[in-house]
C-alpha cells in the first residue's frame, strides 16, 4: 500500500464502519423492544422492525455513491419516536369475529380515541423505521466500497460484522441490567454524535436532536418497571395487585384464601377445583408459568408439600415476591425457578404429583395478528409429551385458559387427547382470570375406567391431527393452516413499498431493470436464504435451551461470530466456494432431516456439542461461500445493498410457516442456495457486472 497516508486513513475508516455497524445494531434491538410498548399492535407483527432495517440498510447503501447526508439521520429517528409518542394513546383496534384487540388498551381512557384498522400503524412504523436506517445504510456502504477499493471487501465486511456483534453483546448487557428506555438509546446515539459529525456545529445539532429523542422516550415512563420482556405496571388495592404489561391485563395477584367478594371468589373457586376434584394429598407440584404467584398459592392453600415454580420473566417474579397478598415465593416450600417452561422440562429429572400450567398469555385472544410468541412453544405436542414424561404413575395435569375462540379449545383438546390418548376432562366457569380448566392424566381418570367412543373417533380424526400446534407449526391461535389475509396483505403491501423505495433511490436498480441485467441475484439469493436459515436456527435454540431473552442474545451473537470467523477464514486461506457450498448443503439438508428431539435427549454437554454442529456448520459454510463471492464484487456497496435486500424477502417469507412449518423453510433455503451456486458456476471465478455508479 503507497505510503501516502492511506493506512492512516483506512484505519479510520474502519474504525467509523465498526462504530455505525454498532449503532445499527444497537438501534435496532432498541425500536423492537420499545416500539411495542407504545404502540401495541406492532408486537404482534414482530418482523417489521427486522425487515424495515434491511430495507433502510439495503436502500442506503445503494445510495453509498450520493452524497452522503448523515445529519438526516437524527431527525429520522426523532420521526419514529415522535409518531410512537403521538400515537401511544390511541387504540388501533379491528372488530371482525376473529379479532378484538381492546386487552391491549387497558390503560387507556374510555374517551380514548379508535381507530378501526390496524394497517395504518404497521405501514407507517415500517416506512419510518425503515427510513431512518437509510443514513446509516449509505455511511456503512461507502466505507465497504472503500475498503474494496484499497484493500479488501472482505476487511470491510469483517469489521461490518464485529461492530454487529459488539451492538448485540451491549443490547444484551442492557437488557440484563433493567435499565429503563433512556438507556437503550443513550449508546447509539453517543457513538453517532462523535462518528457522524463532518464539524462541531453539526455535532452540536445532531446532540441536541439526539436530547429531544431521549426526553420522548423518557415520557410516561415513570411508574413502569421494565422486564427483559415487558414494560410492567402494577395497581394495588387493599385486596389484590393488577399487573399490566406494555399496558394490557396480563394478571391480577389475590388473596386465594380470604378472596375479595364477587369475581376474586369466583376465580380462587376456579383455581381450587381441579385440587378438590383430585381428593388426595399433593407431595409434589409443578407450575408452569407461575407468574406473580396464584397457582402456587392455591397448590399451598390446598396442601401441598412441595412446589417447584417456573417463571421466565425476572420482574414479575419480583412482583409476587413484594405484592402478592400471600406472600407464596416466601413458603419454605416454594422453589422457584426463573427460566423457560420448555428449558426446565428439558433439564429436571424430577417427577411430578400434579403439572399445572398457569394463564400463560392467555387473556391474548389473537388469530390473524399472532405469530411465534413466548408462550407458543409452551402449547405444542412435544410440550404436553415432555410435561406427561414428568408426571408421576399417578399424576395429573391441569390447565388453566381463557379460550375466546371455540378452535382454541379445539387446539387444546387434541393436544390433550394425543398425549394421554382419551379425551380430557374439562370443566367451564366464569373465573374472571380464565374460563376453561383441562384436566388430564392418570390422577383423573377414573382406575378401570375404558375410553369412551368419542376418545376414540377423536383421536383417529385425521384432521383434528394435523391441526394439532406442534413444534414445527406452533400457532395455537391460528384456527387452520395457511396465510390469511391480513397476513397476505401485509406482505404485499411491505413488499411493494420495499420495491418502490428501491426504485426510486436507485438509477442503477431502474437502469438494471430497463436493461435486464446488473440485478445482483447471486446476492440477493444469499441474504434470502440466510434469514431463513437464521430464523430456523434461533427458533431451534430456543427449543433447546430455552426461550429467554440471554438465549436469543447468546443465539444472535454466536451466529455473528461465526459469520465474522468465516469470512476472516476466507480473506486469510480461502477455500474453494463449491467446497463450502457442498458442505452447506449437506448440513442442511442434516438439520432438516434431524429432529430436534434427538438432541433434548442428550445429556447438557453433549446437546451443547450438537448444538455448535447443528448450527455452527451451516453458518460457517454459508458465511464462506457468501464471503467467497463477496469479495469479488466489483462494487461492495451494490452487492451488501442487494443481499439486504433480499434479507427483506427473506423475512416476508417467513410467514409462509403458518401454511408449511418452520422445518419446511430449510428447503426453501436450500433451493436459495443451489440457485445461486448456479449462478456463481455460470459467472465463474469474477463477477461479470460492471460497476455503474461512481465510487466514493
Amino acid at each position: 500500500m503507497p505510503e501516502d497516508g492511506r493506512p492512516a486513513h483506512l484505519r479510520r475508516v474502519g474504525i467509523e464502519l465498526l462504530a455505525a455497524s454498532f449503532v445499527v445494531l444497537f438501534q435496532e434491538l432498541a425500536l423492537i423492544r420499545w416500539l411495542p410498548v407504545e404502540v401495541r399492535v406492532v408486537a404482534y407483527f414482530p418482523n417489521l422492525i427486522l425487515i424495515g432495517a434491511f430495507l433502510g440498510l439495503g436502500v442506503g447503501a445503494l445510495r453509498a455513491a450520493a452524497r452522503p447526508r448523515m445529519w438526516v439521520w437524527p431527525v429520522t429517528l426523532l420521526a419514529v419516536v415522535g409518531a410512537a409518542w403521538a400515537l401511544r394513546g390511541v387504540a388501533f383496534t379491528a372488530n371482525e369475529a376473529s379479532e378484538h384487540l381492546w386487552l391491549l388498551y387497558a390503560d387507556l381512557p374510555k374517551d380514548a380515541p379508535v381507530v378501526e384498522g390496524i394497517r395504518l400503524p404497521i405501514v407507517l412504523f415500517f416506512v419510518l423505521s425503515s427510513l431512518s436506517f437509510v443514513p446509516l445504510g449509505q455511511f456503512v456502504g461507502t466505507r465497504l466500497e472503500m475498503f474494496r477499493a484499497r484493500s479488501s471487501a472482505l476487511w470491510g465486511y469483517a469489521l461490518d460484522l464485529g461492530g454487529s456483534l459488539l451492538g448485540v453483546i451491549g443490547f444484551a448487557a442492557v437488557s440484563w441490567s433493567g435499565l429503563r428506555p433512556a438507556f437503550w438509546f443513550l449508546p447509539p446515539l453517543l457513538v453517532g454524535i462523535v462518528f457522524f459529525g463532518t464539524s462541531l456545529r453539526t455535532r452540536l445539532i445532531t446532540a441536541a436532536v439526539c436530547a429531544v429523542i431521549l426526553a420522548a422516550v423518557t415520557v410516561n415512563t415513570g411508574s413502569l418497571r421494565f422486564s427483559p420482556y415487558y414494560a410492567l405496571e402494577t395497581l394495588a388495592s387493599p385486596a389484590s395487585v393488577m399487573v399490566r404489561t406494555n399496558g394490557s391485563l396480563h394478571q391480577i395477584a389475590f388473596n386465594v384464601e380470604a378472596p375479595t367478594p364477587g369475581g376474586m371468589t369466583s376465580t380462587a373457586k376456579g383455581y381450587r377445583y381441579p385440587y378438590e376434584r383430585l381428593g388426595r394429598p399433593i407431595r409434589k407440584a409443578l407450575v408452569l408459568g407461575a407468574g406473580t404467584g396464584n397457582d402456587v398459592a392455591t397448590l399451598l392453600l390446598m396442601g401441598a408439600q412441595e412446589v417447584h415454580a417456573v417463571e421466565i420473566d425476572p420482574v414479575i417474579l419480583q412482583l409476587g415476591r413484594e405484592l402478592h397478598p400471600n406472600h407464596p415465593y416466601d413458603d419454605p416450600r416454594v422453589t422457584v425457578h426463573n427460566t423457560d417452561a420448555r428449558s426446565f422440562l428439558n433439564e429436571t429429572d424430577e417427577r411430578y404429583d400434579v403439572i399445572a400450567f398457569g394463564t400463560l398469555d392467555s387473556m391474548t385472544r389473537l388469530s390473524a395478528l399472532s405469530n411465534v410468541r413466548l408462550d407458543n412453544f409452551v402449547y405444542t405436542r412435544e410440550a404436553l409429551v415432555a410435561a406427561r414424561d414428568h408426571l408421576t404413575d399417578d399424576g395429573g395435569l391441569v390447565l388453566y385458559f381463557m379460550v375466546g375462540q371455540p378452535f382454541i379449545s379445539g387446539h387444546l383438546t387434541a393436544l390433550l387427547a394425543n398425549t394421554f390418548g382419551r379425551l380430557p376432562d374439562t370443566h367451564l366457569g366464569d373465573y374472571s382470570l380464565f374460563n376453561t380448566v383441562f384436566m388430564a392424566g392418570p390422577a383423573f381418570t377414573t382406575a378401570g375406567q375404558a375410553p369412551a367412543e368419542a376418545d376414540a373417533w377423536f383421536l383417529q380424526d385425521d384432521l383434528v391431527q394435523k391441526l394439532s400446534p406442534s413444534d414445527d407449526w406452533p400457532y395455537l391461535y391460528l384456527p387452520t393452516r395457511g396465510v390469511n389475509s391480513f397476513y397476505l396483505s401485509m406482505m404485499v403491501i411491505l413488499a411493494l413499498l420495499a420495491i418502490a423505495a428501491i426504485l426510486a433511490v436507485s438509477p442503477e436498480m431502474r437502469g438494471a431493470l430497463r436493461r435486464g441485467k446488473g440485478v445482483d441475484v447471486e446476492m440477493f439469493l444469499y441474504g434470502f436464504a440466510f434469514l431463513l436459515m437464521e430464523t430456523k436456527f434461533v427458533t431451534a435454540m430456543n427449543l433447546l435451551w430455552g426461550a429467554t431473552w440471554l438465549t436469543s442474545a447468546v443465539v444472535f451473537g454466536s451466529i455473528l461470530a461465526v459469520i465474522l470467523a468465516g469470512t476472516l477464514f476466507t480473506e486469510l486461506r480461502p477455500i474453494p466456494w463449491p467446497v463450502a457450498g457442498a458442505g452447506l448443503v449437506l448440513g442442511l439438508l442434516a438439520v432438516y432431516a434431524l429432529p430436534l428431539q434427538a438432541l433434548l435427549s442428550t445429556s447438557p454437554a453433549v446437546r451443547l456439542a450438537l448444538s455448535v454442529l447443528y448450527v455452527g456448520a451451516p453458518v460457517l459454510f454459508a458465511s464462506l461461500c457468501f464471503a467467497s463471492r463477496f469479495k469479488v464484487r466489483p462494487m461492495a456497496n451494490l452487492a451488501f445493498g442487494w443481499n439486504l435486500l433480499g434479507a427483506v424477502l427473506g423475512g416476508l417469507t417467513e410467514f409462509f410457516s403458518m401454511a408449511v412449518g418452520l422445518r419446511a423453510l430449510m428447503l426453501v433455503a436450500v433451493a436459495a442456495y443451489l440457485a445461486a451456486f448456479l449462478l456463481a458456476r455460470r459467472d465463474g471465478p469474477r463477477v461479470g457486472l460492471a460497476p455503474t455508479a461512481r465510487s466514493p
